[in-house]
């Protein structure tokens, strides 16, 4: 009989070890969240400007802005850029829905690049491919919390004389080159949600170095401090947000935000040792290859927000994705196969007309076609047949990450035994979201 669990073997890990696995809430910040609430204090921004200042401070910039969540951000960074009708934004195919969707309110067209089949970020070899007249940003999104390649993302954006907006809602702490991501581009915006590695609850957070994007922002979307506008052009209309939004920050995620920020460096080292201690080991197993920064580049994956890695199918005999990951969940392993759906074939992009305009929202505003069609980014299109999840330990318990890699190696050495029954990968795999939903 096999001794893999799929085929009625012992499992592997028979029960998780919570302790390595959870997230903690110290006494601290159900302390300061208590304060907020019994001071009534939830819808204030006095909290929210502290937590502000120290995020800025983290992270070296002038300015921070807080949002109620990673989108809000994103859709203010954008107004901070002035991207609006008729313009043009490139941005990876493979990322969550929010890394684009906002330009689409302001009237801009969004524009897919492929990504790189390592890193899984935007590829600079292709983005030069997809710039036109009308293009005047570049979103930058670092995956999985690997830092993109800022060196030539920067070359590339010079030469054009286009605007980088960093979407680091993955990336929280993570060097490039020994420099935190979100401090490259004109600006940069930071999901909060309870899910990421830098996690305060339904709440996002801006940065930027440019007043005027900092200003912009807030009056698009923050009526309450419209008193900081130092712009003339946008003193004469304060008094209501112009997009018409309301992004504050609810001040029960920056009660978490100010404490977690005091211990988040160690947080972060933590996970860094157990999680590069694992991967270590996976290397060491044919047919895995663990999606990380190369050993002294400097760069880093700072929390290591949804960790993946790569299924080397060549050297299993074309094992698919989704019968290896059966075979893990059966040992006790919890693992997903593949990853964020390509963007660019979602039917939002070619033939929804979301504002009534009389034609594909996507296309409203330009003139020429930018429809990317199946088989445009050939490198999005199949990475989510070969990405899968991998745990995120939180601590370093050297015997328990053991265990779990052994798991791994159990299932790959016996992979012969699986190729048998295996029905291949579906066409469709993977999620337009990673944390919820579909």
């Amino acid at each position: 009989m096999s001794n893999l669990a799929i085929f009625g073997g012992e499992k592997t890990i028979e029960k998780e070890d919570e302790e390595v696995f959870k997230r903690e809430v110290s006494e601290e910040i159900e302390k300061k969240v208590l304060e907020v609430l019994r001071e009534w204090k939830m819808s204030d921004i006095d909290i929210t400007k502290e937590f502000e200042r120290e995020y800025a401070k983290w992270y070296g910039v002038r300015y921070a802005l807080g949002h109620n969540n990673g989108t809000a951000a994103i859709h203010s960074s954008l107004f901070g850029l002035k991207i609006g009708k008729g313009d043009e934004i490139i941005c990876p195919s493979i990322t969550y829905w929010a890394s684009a969707l906002p330009a689409l309110s302001l009237g801009a067209s969004v524009v897919f690049a492929d990504i790189h089949p390592e890193t899984l970020c935007i590829n600079p070899d292709d983005i030069e491919n997809h710039i036109t007249e009308r293009t005047k940003a570049i979103i930058v999104v670092h995956y999985a919390g690997y830092p993109a390649e800022m060196d030539r993302i920067i070359e590339i954006a010079k030469k054009h004389n286009l605007k980088i907006l960093e979407d680091c809602s993955h990336s929280h702490g993570s060097l490039y080159k020994g420099k935190l991501t979100g401090t490259f581009g004109d600006v940069s915006a930071f999901s909060l949600m309870s899910g990421k590695g830098f996690a305060i609850g339904e709440a996002g957070i801006m940065l930027t170095d440019d007043r005027e994007i900092y200003e912009r922002a807030i009056i698009f979307a923050h009526y309450e401090r419209h008193s900081e506008i130092t712009f003339d052009y946008l003193k004469k209309g304060t008094g209501i947000p112009w997009g018409g939004y309301k992004y504050r920050m609810h001040q029960l995620s920056s009660a978490v935000g100010v404490v977690k920020i005091k211990y988040f460096k160690e947080e972060m080292e933590e996970i860094d040792k157990a999680m590069n201690y694992f991967c270590d080991l996976l290397e060491e197993i044919p047919g895995i290859k663990p999606h990380r920064p190369p050993k002294n580049s400097g760069s880093t994956k700072g929390a290591w927000y949804h960790p993946v890695a790569f299924l080397e199918k060549e050297k299993l005999e074309g094992l698919s994705l989704t019968r290896f990951c059966e075979a893990m969940r059966a040992e006790g392993i919890s693992v997903l196969p593949g990853c964020n759906k390509p963007l660019h074939l979602h039917p939002l992009f070619h033939t929804i007309d979301v504002y009534n305009d009389g034609k594909p929202t996507n296309l409203r505003n330009i003139k020429g076609n930018i429809v990317q069609s199946k088989g445009s980014l050939p490198v999005s299109e199949s990475i989510g047949k070969r990405v899968f999840t991998i745990p995120l330990f939180r601590k370093f318990k050297p015997s328990i990450i053991e265990k779990y890699a052994s798991g791994f190696e159990k299932v790959l050495k016996n992979y012969k035994e699986l190729l048998k029954g295996d029905k291949g990968d579906p066409e469709d795999i993977g999620k337009w979201g990673l944390t919820l939903g579909i």
